[in-house]
């Protein structure tokens, strides 16, 4: 595999800014009067994180408890895919770790605004990081940062934004105002210039890659079988996105495991970036998805209550097989 084009060649200060989503710009149309009632919202939001941590703690267990006592078809989501994904566990059991999973949801919305809008300073204190030299070793080379959808995702992308120039994807808010928040929340921590990309941004984040950047990329979600595939995933079959192969074999980018999670007891974070992936791709778009699935099975199992088990990870089944959330709808 040739090495990728040099930096120099390809990026630029400018070519970052013109790279930079439109969302993460203010314009006037944000303070039209149909915006103010988000624009209170998310006041008071900020205000509410602006608390202490302990106490945003105590306040996101009892949203998560309080959501968590509704029968929504969020929770039968849930509840689903512990099953299939645990068929180890009695249903007491897998009642408990549901429970545990949207106590994590309830502390994710303050976590979410801590990592958008507390100072880095207050925002460090409480991020223990480990494995950074992983990411400083391939310097120069674009690196694929393997991410898993786990609550604590607002606080890992900014923990390693402030401590290496990371860029990230997001998908767009329908809302404009929050779509705007979102994009520059995602920034906010970062020493250097971050680029956000809507997840449909193929040729920005191809580009990013071969000129040597690190991109957090997330594979875990269901996105059809257009450009994915079924491979396992704790024991089930996922239609699974093979482009994390394709976008190392065509960018000559490492893929780095990347992992958050919550301490217990309000310590803060524990993030770990691991070892990139030796001989990967291979090739085989079977073998490599069913690789980046056990990687991510791994990192999820030793925090199971803290993964987002509310997204319908099973909701494209192999032909012949019935719709495991029909109960949902």
């Amino acid at each position: 595999m040739s090495p990728p084009t040099p930096p120099s060649r390809l990026w630029s200060n400018s070519r970052v800014a013109t790279a930079t989503s439109k969302a993460t710009r203010f314009h006037t149309g944000l303070l039209a009067p149909r915006c103010w009632p988000t624009w209170l919202g998310i006041g008071c939001w900020w205000l509410l994180v602006q608390l202490p941590y302990p106490l945003l703690l105590l306040l996101g267990r009892s949203i998560g408890l309080l959501i968590f006592a509704i029968p929504t078809a969020r929770r039968h989501i849930t509840l689903r895919n512990l099953q299939l994904c645990f068929p180890e566990l009695d249903e007491r059991a897998r009642h408990r770790l549901a429970r545990a999973n949207f106590v994590s949801l309830g502390i994710a919305l303050f976590e979410t605004g801590i990592a958008w809008w507390w100072p880095r300073w207050r925002f460090m204190r409480l991020i223990e990081l480990q494995g950074l030299e992983q990411l400083q070793a391939l310097q120069g080379r674009g690196v694929m940062l393997l991410g898993a959808h786990f609550t604590t995702l607002e606080i890992g992308g900014a923990a390693i934004a402030a401590s290496h120039s990371m860029d990230g994807m997001y998908r767009a808010h329908k809302n404009p105002v929050m779509d705007f928040v979102q994009a520059r929340g995602r920034v906010s921590q970062s020493r250097n210039q971050t680029v956000v990309y809507e997840r449909k941004d193929v040729r920005g984040t191809m580009k990013a890659l071969k000129a040597g950047r690190t991109l957090w990329y997330g594979p875990d979600q269901d996105y059809g079988l257009r450009q994915g595939l079924f491979a396992p995933f704790f024991g089930q079959q996922a239609a699974t996105v093979y482009a994390t192969a394709r976008f190392a074999e065509k960018t000559g980018a490492a893929v780095v495991p990347f992992c958050h999670y919550r301490k217990p007891w309000g310590r803060g974070y524990r993030l770990i970036v691991g070892e990139p992936l030796e001989a990967f791709p291979s090739g085989d778009d079977l073998a490599d998805a069913s690789r980046i699935n056990r990687v991510l099975e791994e990192m999820i199992r030793v925090a199971p209550e803290q993964y987002l088990w509310a997204h319908k990870r099973f909701k494209n089944r192999p032909p012949g097989e019935p719709d495991v959330y029909a109960a949902s709808r």
